[in-house]
């Protein structure tokens, strides 16, 4: 038997066995099931056999955390603040080996798998410092004799569901806030990406941290998921993933109480005005659109142009688009790699068959890339639809793929109203050197965070990230120095002597 750090996994002769690792302890499935994680660019490669877990094996991992959280909140907030720094120090000293991961598992290109352990590094090191500033307030009392005071106290056990498209700078921000407010956690990652999920808990256990204080449990959405809704004991769960499983999480949760908090899909605007720098523009639509292969809720999905200078951006783009290079991520010289799955590839070609017969006119892509070794991956060539209206079925879904939508407006108050004209509101960002018109679409567009002459992906770990309408539930932002609201409860005291 072999392990990462202490934890992770045990070795076949073949493939890479996981197990749930709860209370420090590696616990297989009651039910003897498991699943297989293959390379989306390669689906001869097999990463790793997971647990197909039951809610039994949910139970012990609460009962897990349960026990451990006493302990655990009362070491000294710094001290647990340490365990997260040292545990991004180990991740940055192993940076290499997480970013093959992610190339591996994920089919990022090289680019966006370094992107995503910098960002985490970087979360979970301003995360550290906040368990320094886990602070309340002293509040003057009417009576001369009384001293008031307000302090942060742990919510308890959480339950941390993340997705597969950003499987570790979202898993270790979330778990990292947990653990420096005194939460202890049940942490059940995306089965598409689970391996990277072991590499994170290889850097907790790399640094000692307590046995119990993050318990993993692979396994179905709709198992472990409904399970951790439904448990008692579980008193609050952060959640990244679709609209459709946050909605069905929150009714449950609702229903007995405990806090939620889901940050969810998107369908992203991307205003250009006519002073807008096109080269620069273009570019970012590229990087916003096609980076991950646009399977990230931050996405540029709409770009929304002024008519006097349509022909010349899009001619632009396409262009530039055409000389994307798409294949195994493996090879840095490859600029877009797979989508993750089988499953999210046919939702994508089944979205861009909806835009044709919806009348948008396909200008380059719309099709799976086939030609020698890609036949073994889950490739899609980058697509570009134009002509778009906001009815149409390609500008209101979220398609979680590397297609864009380009919608033609005649003034800079229509383009507002299109942008504004969708059920999310996550992200959003207006390419323009008028200061007047980007401060009013900066207070006019309706969304979580917004750009001017940006990405509408671009975003720091000391800000607070999050959206609003249908993309938000719970009310509650991730990250910045707002991030601990979620994971803590204020308690007020009132001190006053005998004398």
């Amino acid at each position: 038997m072999t392990r990462i750090g202490e934890l992770t996994m045990s070795q076949t002769t073949t493939l890479n066995k996981f197990y749930n690792i709860i209370g420090g302890q590696s616990v297989p499935s009651s039910s003897g099931d498991t699943f297989v994680v293959e390379n989306p660019a390669n689906k001869e490669m097999k990463l790793g056999v997971f647990q197909q877990s039951t809610e039994a094996e949910l139970n012990q991992a609460v009962q897990a955390a349960k026990e451990t959280l006493p302990a655990w909140k009362n070491i000294a907030a710094p001290s647990r603040g340490q365990y997260v720094y040292r545990a991004a120090q180990y991740i940055e000293d192993h940076a290499e080996e997480f970013k093959e991961q992610l190339i591996l598992e994920v089919g990022k290109s090289y680019k966006d798998a370094d992107a995503e352990v910098i960002r985490t590094i970087r979360a979970m090191r301003f995360l550290a410092g906040e368990a320094e500033r886990l602070k309340g307030e002293t509040i003057p009392s009417w009576d001369a004799t009384v001293r008031g005071f307000t302090k942060r106290e742990p919510i308890g056990v959480v339950g941390v569901i993340t997705p597969w498209n950003v499987p570790l700078a979202i898993s270790a921000w979330k778990i990292a806030t947990a653990l420096v407010c005194g939460c202890t956690v049940v942490y059940k990652p995306a089965s598409i990406t689970p391996v990277v999920s072991y590499k994170l808990m290889e850097a907790y256990e790399s640094v000692n941290l307590p046995a119990g204080v993050i318990n993993i449990v692979t396994g179905s959405g709709s198992v472990i998921g409904n399970a951790m809704a439904k448990h008692k004991d579980i008193n609050a769960i952060t959640f990244t993933g679709s609209n459709p499983v946050g909605n069905q999480i929150n009714q449950v949760i609702a229903s007995r109480g405990a806090r939620f908090q889901a940050e969810m899909g998107g369908k992203n605007p991307f205003v250009v005005l006519e002073d807008a720098d096109l080269e620069l523009a273009t570019t970012h639509v590229i990087e916003g659109g096609f980076g991950e292969s646009g399977q990230r809720c931050t996405a540029t999905s709409r770009v929304i142009l002024l008519k006097g200078i349509a022909d010349q951006f899009v001619e632009l783009l396409v262009e530039k688009v055409k000389n994307l290079k798409v294949g195994d991520p493996l090879n840095q010289e490859n600029q877009m790699g797979p989508v993750a799955e089988e499953k999210a590839m046919n939702e994508i070609l089944n979205y861009i068959e909806i835009g044709k017969q919806e009348g948008a006119e396909l200008l380059t892509g719309g099709y799976r890339l086939t030609e020698g070794d890609l036949s073994k991956g889950y490739f899609v060539a980058p697509t570009i639809f134009r002509g778009v209206t906001p009815q149409m079925r390609i500008a209101q879904e979220e398609i979680f793929g590397p297609v864009i939508s380009i919608m033609e407006v005649d003034t800079y108050e229509e383009a507002l109203e299109w942008a504004n004209d969708i059920e999310y509101g996550l992200s959003s960002t207006i390419y323009t050197n008028d200061m007047e018109k980007a401060l009013h679409f900066i207070d006019n567009i309706q969304a979580g965070f917004t750009h001017v002459n940006m990405m509408t992906m671009y975003s720091e770990p000391h800000f607070p990230f999050g959206g609003i309408k249908g993309t938000g539930l719970g009310g509650f932002r991730e990250q910045g120095s707002v991030g601990i609201d979620f994971f803590t409860e204020w308690k007020t005291a009132y001190l006053k002597s005998h004398s």
